[in-house]
């Protein structure tokens, strides 16, 4: 890691930003970009080097981060006019979005005909592990490439999974984790739902998913602040429903039928239609307990 003399990164949102500032202070140079002023300055200040387009930061960096919200943004910024193919000092690009193997699979190609490699990096475990440095760090793509990008995926979180040799591999166990994590949120929004219907105390019931068969992550951890009436855990509704539809376009293609995961995520898609795309993704416990008459909290809201 001592050769790499710039680094970039581009997308310092809720999950972007919290990454790129575990590469600030180190011993290369940080260049980044957002369109928003708001989340450049922290960065301007940390010593950061702050760039007007991604192309401005591909013409600076020889290796580049990318953290964006959906598949249209990321064809832009890897592929459009001010993308990072046309960057003078890029050779290898790192998409930490998820976005799907299909879109992946064509930013490396056009990428790669310009002798830019490419890896696909997704991560996992929400903005709490972000700010931590405690993220699941995934990656795929050809082994010398993933050899020189493991380092500042390091930096990054606390653990590098590597998926297979090809940009895409990472992106679909991305996409089975997150499908999984939702299905298992909405199951245990309708369990604890049900249970708070009965006359069950929120807390008590909390404190026996986590001791029994029935413990999991997005459960106890997840949905814990939301059973106390604080919606924070850290990225919007909208963000699940998308991949939601993204897993279930996958499994199209791959002809897998996954009908309990599609019903999950007809309940995701209905809360986004009532409104809630903007909020926390831990209120469709909110959502699941109104449709039902009721609510989940703790002795404490």
């Amino acid at each position: 890691m001592e050769t790499m003399e710039n680094i970039g990164f581009i997308g310092l949102g809720q999950m972007g930003g919290p990454m790129a500032e575990r590469l600030l202070g180190r011993s290369f140079r940080l260049h980044v970009y957002d369109p928003s002023p708001v989340a450049l300055a922290p960065f301007a200040a940390g010593g950061a080097i702050v760039h007007d387009s991604p192309r401005a930061v591909a013409d600076a960096a020889s290796i580049v981060f990318a953290c964006l919200p959906g598949r249209d943004v990321s064809l832009a910024v890897g592929l459009g006019p001010d993308g990072v193919v046309h960057g003078s000092a890029i050779r290898l690009y790192a998409e930490m979005s998820t976005i799907g193997q299909d879109i992946v699979e064509q930013i490396g190609r056009a990428l790669a005909e310009e002798g830019i490699g490419m890896v696909d990096a997704p991560i996992s475990g929400g903005g709490p592990a972000a700010r931590a440095g405690t993220l699941a760090m995934l990656v795929s793509g050809a082994p010398d490439l993933v050899e020189q990008v493991s380092p500042l995926l390091s930096l990054i979180g606390k653990e590098v999974f590597v998926m297979g040799e090809r940009p895409g591999m990472a992106q679909i166990m991305k996409i089975v984790n997150n499908v999984i994590m939702a299905t298992n949120l909405v199951v245990c929004s309708e369990g604890l739902v049900m249970g708070a219907k009965a006359g069950l105390d929120a807390d008590m019931m909390m404190r026996l998913l986590d001791a029994g068969t029935a413990q999991s992550f997005a459960c106890s951890k997840m949905l814990s602040r939301a059973v106390s009436g604080q919606f924070d855990y850290g990225a919007a509704l909208a963000i699940i429903e998308k991949d939601m539809s993204l897993g279930l376009d996958e499994a199209q293609l791959l002809n897998v039928a996954l009908p309990t995961i599609e019903r999950a995520r007809d309940v995701w898609h209905a809360a986004y239609n009532a409104g809630l795309g903007r909020d926390d993704f831990t209120s469709i416990l909110k959502f699941v307990a109104d449709e039902n008459g009721t609510n989940v909290r703790g002795r404490g809201v």
